[in-house]
């Protein structure tokens, strides 16, 4: 139905239609948009007119009428240079499927992230689980409930890098088997405790301020010795050879008594003596040893029910045996060289 105010917006709706069909490129569309339809542009500003007329419903109508003509025909036009300029950049993008394939190399794992997860499968496959913890801890757990008191002897060459007076960075992973310990109330634990750890030490060819261990705790009823020994042997000619065997050696930790210093028959003489073990035909591997009872009472346990073993294994000291690595911070200075070394599998 006509509307008495359309012949107002007639002439003005035709001319700015005229400049959107000649339109070249995308910014003349911009300045149409700005000229006629912003706030202050010269259709807008026809609005204000709706003041002087008497029928302003109709005025409204008729404005918005050819408005709404305009936007669309603005928009319509928008969105066939956007297309086209897809277009365009496509044909620009387009791929060549017939051209030859770059070739990629695959990148090389760090031995010391393959002997990681080689020990963690090897135990996961024995029934225990993998525990982590806090790399900053308070005293409490790395020593105390570990029966290492204050002024402990055992504490010097590990008693080194504190946050305050309370909280270090851990000398072993054995505050990860306290924290599971407390944790636990009394239940019985089959875990072993992979991660870094913190001393402060002269960095050489065999030493370093950051290293690695996985520590292996199992506390139930009626566990003793052999059973550690069976554990550890299972171990060794998973890790290392079909033919190893191991021996122990007795030694001191305050964490666990009887304590003992774990030796591997070496595998590269099967025992005859070279250079790897020095002629002895064995190689010291671990530390092990049965939980100490005092250990066992600070978190919960009865000592004359509950025994239990632990043990540690340096995770680079067993990737530089098993490698012939002979320098550790090699592991740490993301030499690509020295990884891709590694690619191959070393099997038994």
């Amino acid at each position: 139905m006509a509307n008495k105010y359309d012949e107002l917006f007639t002439d003005i709706e035709k001319r700015i239609l005229g400049l959107i069909v000649g339109a070249k490129i995308l910014n003349d569309l911009t300045d149409i948009r700005n000229k006629y339809l912003s706030k202050k542009g010269e259709f807008s500003v026809l609005m204000n007119k709706i003041r002087e007329v008497d029928d302003k419903k109709a005025f409204g109508e008729a404005y918005n009428f050819a408005r709404k003509e305009i936007e669309e025909a603005l928009n319509k036009k928008f969105e066939e240079f956007k297309k086209a300029a897809l277009e365009i950049e496509l044909k620009k993008q387009a791929i060549d499927i017939t051209l030859p394939v770059e070739k990629y190399k695959s990148g090389s794992m760090n031995p010391f992230y393959k002997v990681k997860r080689e020990i963690e499968d090897i135990f996961i496959g024995m029934g225990y689980t993998v525990e982590n913890g806090p790399e900053v801890d308070s005293d409490k757990y790395v020593f105390e409930l570990l029966n290492i008191p204050k002024d402990h002897p055992a504490r010097d060459m590990q008693d080194t890098l504190y946050i305050d007076d309370n909280l270090l960075l851990r000398s072993h992973t054995s505050s990860v088997q306290a924290h599971v310990m407390e944790n636990a109330k009394g239940k019985p634990i089959k875990i072993i405790c992979p991660g870094k750890t913190f001393r402060r030490d002269d960095d050489d060819m065999t030493h370093s301020h950051q290293f690695a261990q996985v520590e292996g705790l199992v506390i139930d009823k009626n566990i003793n010795l052999g059973n550690l020994k069976a554990t550890l042997e299972l171990f060794a000619k998973k890790m290392f050879s079909k033919d190893s065997k191991i021996r122990f050696r007795s030694s001191y930790f305050p964490f666990t008594e009887p304590s003992v210093e774990v030796d591997v028959s070496c595998f590269n003489c099967k025992g005859k003596g070279c250079s790897v073990c020095k002629g002895s035909g064995w190689i010291e591997i671990l530390g092990a040893g049965m939980v100490h009872p005092n250990v066992l009472k600070m978190s919960g346990y009865d000592p004359e029910v509950y025994s239990g073993y632990a043990f540690g294994i340096g995770i680079e000291r067993v990737a530089m045996l098993r490698y012939g690595i002979d320098d550790i911070r090699r592991f740490y200075q993301s030499d690509i060289r020295f990884i891709e070394e590694f690619n191959k599998k070393v099997e038994d």
